[in-house]
């Protein structure tokens, strides 16, 4: 039940929960470490007046402290990327990281990150490319399952940590989302003395939520970032919301995302936006069992590489293209075993 006390954190904020402390506290742990939420949970019982055990609570304090120390150190990349970037006029749009956590979360570092996602123009790549490069960072090549038509980003790495840069938003199953439209809505702020662009609330909602079902909803703190933006961003236009989702090639990404934030989070989705973005009766049904509460707290499908790549196919919104890619994937992949699914 500990896994569950977890969620009922997540799904009470910003209110403390009712209730006694969880009975499992060392399942409350692993699941928010598993979930790259330790620094947010740790803040959450606090607020709720919820005191663990000894161990637990130094273990949790130890993953939450881990987990910032990771942060800081993609913070510092960031701040950097976005200065040699300044320098050739190239201003990126932040997507998800340290600018969102920064935005939503009551400390940046509460919430796990593990690179830069910068978008840009596909035009700005070149000059954007050399930028990093001149600050030691290497171009990755591409593993297999990736790259040609299924590619939205140029990985770079170096000994300060890896950036990509992304010239589409998202790319699955031969279908993407380009950037064009995406950066001509951004509005631009500044974050610690540089230019950057953040999308606008309702094409941030779409992008996390396909971001999120593109990656089997496999991180709840991908939930929770839909939860805390829908928060910050009271007047946002659901009517917009529908817009952009169904403006894309996968708008029932948007829907599985949404379905299980409404299911686990108790986020508010209007009954209306659900039906206008809903898959198939036997899709959604599907969906209820891949995307139960009992599996995602387990992140079952992170683990099993063939349900993973089943769940992939059946959820797609255009089979016969991910059919393609699902193909594909196998023929690449098997011969590199341990890769996590992507």
């Amino acid at each position: 039940m500990g896994a569950r006390a977890f969620l009922t954190l997540l799904r009470s904020w910003p209110e403390a929960p009712c209730g006694p402390p969880p009975e499992e506290p060392e399942a409350l742990v692993r699941a928010a470490a598993r979930h790259g939420l330790a620094g947010f949970t740790e803040h959450a019982l606090e607020r709720a007046g919820w005191r663990l055990p000894e161990a637990s609570r130094d273990t949790l304090r130890r993953e939450a402290r881990s987990s910032a120390a990771r942060a800081i150190r993609v913070h510092a990349l960031l701040v950097r990327s976005l200065e040699a970037l300044g320098a050739v006029g190239v201003v990126p749009v932040l997507l998800k990281g340290y600018g969102l956590a920064r935005r939503l979360y009551p400390e940046p570092f509460h919430r796990a990150t593990t690179d830069v996602d910068l978008l840009v123009l596909p035009a700005q790549v070149a000059a954007a490319s050399r930028a990093l490069e001149g600050l030691g960072l290497v171009p990755v090549s591409e593993r297999p399952g990736h790259g040609g038509a299924h590619a939205h980003h140029h990985a770079f790495h170096g000994p300060a940590g890896w950036v990509e840069l992304h010239f589409r938003a998202l790319a699955s199953g031969g279908q993407a989302l380009e950037a064009e439209g995406l950066v001509a809505h951004a509005g631009e702020f500044e974050l610690e003395g540089h230019r950057v662009r953040y999308l606008r609330a309702e094409e941030e909602l779409v992008y996390l939520a396909l971001h999120a079902s593109n990656h089997l909803l496999q991180r709840l703190a991908w939930l929770m970032d839909l939860k805390l933006l829908l928060r910050a961003n009271p007047g946002l236009s659901w009517r917009r919301v529908v817009e952009v989702a169904q403006g894309t090639a996968f708008p029932h990404l948007a829907w599985y995302a949404l379905d299980a934030a409404r299911r686990l989070l108790g986020l508010a989705v209007p009954a209306e936006v659900l039906a206008a973005l809903a898959p198939r009766r036997w899709q959604r049904g599907l969906a209820g069992r891949f995307f139960s509460e009992e599996r995602l707290l387990s992140a079952r499908l992170a683990a099993h590489k063939a349900e993973w790549l089943l769940a992939k196919l059946l959820l797609a919104p255009r089979v016969r293209p991910m059919a393609r890619y699902v193909l594909w994937r196998v023929g690449e992949v098997l011969p590199w075993r341990g890769l996590p699914p992507h």
